[in-house]
């Protein structure tokens, strides 16, 4: 998987090298996987934007959500400035997270997503409900994430990112998620 892709240039010569690669190793006699999936990582919301172009030509996405917010809203996630821009929920990042999907879905290929989104379970509604049916998080929030799940259907789901996804703000977008956010016997999200 290749990070941190903006082109398909980039993505083509990031491919070709590893061609390279697996023919300088073939010719020593070194055994190579022929089917190795080769994907990107979609950070940049140049490659969001690109991701049909891309779809035609990687094996899988997986955005990675931390950097996507960070460049779509130009908010440095680590200047304490300007930190409360820094959010996941605003629309511009919600569309460029389904036009990847669109795309993956569009050319049968597997879409996942990493960084802090994955695991929150603010947003696991949304994400599920958007087409992603990997999340990748740290094992500590397995349990929490296993039980909103497990407590939701595909078909609410389907139907908040529906309507997130038609919301113009970070805020509305944020309290459509807590009030749809699923009551589990631990209380809401856990």
């Amino acid at each position: 998987m290749f990070p941190l892709i903006s082109t398909l240039g980039e993505f083509r010569r990031g491919r070709a090298m590893i061609d390279e690669v697996a023919s300088e190793l073939i010719a020593e006699g070194v055994p190579v996987r022929a089917d190795l999936p080769v994907g990107a990582m979609i950070e940049v919301p140049a490659a969001a934007v690109m991701a049909e172009a891309l779809a035609k030509e990687v094996d899988f996405f997986s955005i990675g959500t931390n950097d996507l917010i960070q460049y779509a809203l130009a908010v440095d996630r680590t200047d304490e400035s300007v930190a409360e821009l820094y959010n996941a929920a605003d629309p511009a990042v919600l569309r460029l997270i389904a036009m990847v999907i669109a795309a993956a879905q569009a050319h049968g290929l597997e879409a996942t997503v990493c960084g802090t989104m994955g695991g929150e379970p603010l947003y696991a509604m949304l994400l599920l409900g958007m087409g992603l049916r990997q999340l990748s998080m740290p094992p500590h929030q397995l349990l929490e994430m296993k039980r909103v799940i497990r407590a939701m259907t595909l078909e609410e789901s389907r139907a908040v990112a529906d309507e997130a996804l038609r919301l113009d703000t970070a805020e509305a977008v944020a309290a459509l998620l807590r009030d749809a956010l699923p009551t589990t016997p631990d209380g809401p999200g856990g």
